[in-house]
């Protein structure tokens, strides 16, 4: 089953939320097999933009950092149909256009779940579903792929 990470579970792993959360968020991640987790490009943009702003990073830090999310798992491209099927969710959904880019391109790679914290727990849309990994009840599909 394949599986994409949303851009707040990479800020969490990055540590911008206290210990506590960077410990959950990593150990997430590390649960996840490398070849069936999937990274949209667009997560990476925004990941790069929360480092140097919110975080203080410096361009070439928070450019490192991106890098080696980037090196860990396979990349998803943002396509120009990628980017008409965001723009369909967005407004079909009032969903804001950055989360939809998002959940469409884990949904034009075949992922099954959308690993977020951002998004309403349990929406799917177009075969993906949205999973909150710090729920307290763990979804099913998320149970079952890490046990």
């Amino acid at each position: 089953m394949l599986v994409a990470v949303d851009t707040n579970i990479l800020v969490y792993a990055e540590g911008l939320n206290g210990k506590p959360m960077q410990e959950r968020a990593r150990a997430v991640i590390e649960q996840l097999a490398p070849e069936s987790t999937l990274l949209p490009v667009q997560t990476l943009c925004e990941l790069f933009s929360v480092l140097t702003r919110k975080a203080g990073r410096t361009r070439a830090k928070a450019r490192d950092a991106v890098l080696r999310w980037g090196d860990a798992f396979p990349l998803i491209e943002t396509s120009s149909s990628v980017q008409l099927m965001a723009m369909d969710l967005s407004a079909d959904h009032q969903l804001a256009f950055w989360d939809a880019l998002v959940l469409s391109a884990a949904a034009d790679a075949s992922c099954r779940l959308l690993l977020s914290e951002d998004l309403q727990d349990g929406f799917t849309w177009s075969g993906v579903t949205v999973v909150n990994p710090f729920a307290t009840q763990p979804h099913p599909l998320l149970a079952a792929m890490l046990s």
